[in-house]
């Protein structure tokens, strides 16, 4: 026997080796399997859901949010700007349409103003001359006057008088020097009259007081027909005691009267006016 063979270790320990080493790769092998089988089994028996994650633009589109609506309020600005200056636009012409219309009414007004002013001053020229004319006539009146009442005729100034003598031919002389003057409400001269105060005046001219107004007038005398008219009649529109107008007949068919503030004193035909009645004072 071998001086050896009673050492517990001297071979047996390599079997166990060899066997260990199998051992362990058999478990290892074994282990490998299972644990790749376990990996295998559940991903075939469950389905994996994966959740993506999206990356956050909140910043930018923000950004670009608030650049577009800022660029859109610019817009409505510059639009509301827009109008404002077309509604600016249109005032101002309508504005420069309504001054240049003025100025020319004004420029039409004053061009009226001046040429009626022109017609005045040619008028009151006018008028001047005749009131010159008129108190050389009342002055050749008076003397006339003083010679009727001493018996002598005077002459009428135009032919519709010129059979008239007398106070009657006093009386229509003074009416027809008359022609001209103005008519003015309470009017009794020199220049200016009203209807009963022309014949109130030219009635005094013969020494004859006629009452003042026209409703006293019409019934101081003898009512006469119109178709038996003398010179000097006074005739009257209205009703006798309540006439409105009166004038004084010169003859020819025609009567001298302050009628209005529009005519004036004048001389018109008795169809221009037909009278209502008339009386005779002389």
């Amino acid at each position: 026997m071998s001086h050896t063979a009673h050492i517990p270790s001297h071979r047996k320990p390599r079997q166990r080796a060899s066997k260990s080493a199998l051992r362990a790769g058999v478990a290892g092998g074994v282990l490998s399997t299972i644990a790749v089988a376990g990996a295998a089994g559940p991903a075939q028996a469950e389905p994996v859901t994966q959740t993506i994650e999206m990356p956050t633009i909140t910043s930018g589109f923000s950004t670009a949010v608030a650049a577009s609506a800022q660029a859109t309020q610019q817009v409505a600005l510059d639009l509301e700007t827009q109008a404002d200056e077309d509604a600016a636009a249109e005032k101002a012409a309508k504005t420069a349409k309504k001054a240049h219309a003025e100025a020319v009414r004004k420029a039409e007004a004053k061009k009226k103003a001046e040429a009626a002013a022109k017609v005045r001053a040619e008028a009151e020229a006018k008028e001047r001359a005749e009131r010159a004319s008129r108190t050389s006539e009342r002055t050749t009146l008076s003397a006339s006057s003083g010679s009727s009442d001493s018996g002598s005729s005077a002459s009428a100034p135009s032919s519709s008088s010129s059979n008239v003598s007398g106070s009657a031919a006093s009386i229509v002389a003074f009416a027809k020097a008359q022609v001209g003057d103005a008519y003015v409400p309470g009017g009794t001269g020199p220049n200016s009259w009203d209807c009963s105060g022309l014949t109130q005046a030219a009635y005094r001219t013969a020494g004859i007081d006629l009452p003042r107004v026209s409703q006293s007038q019409s019934t101081f005398g003898t009512q006469v027909s119109l178709d038996n008219l003398q010179p000097g009649d006074i005739l009257y529109w209205g009703s006798a005691g309540s006439a409105y107008h009166v004038a004084i007949y010169i003859g020819g068919g025609e009567f001298v009267g302050a009628q209005n503030s529009n005519t004036g004193t004048v001389q018109r035909s008795l169809d221009y006016d037909r009278p209502t009645g008339a009386v005779r004072v002389l």
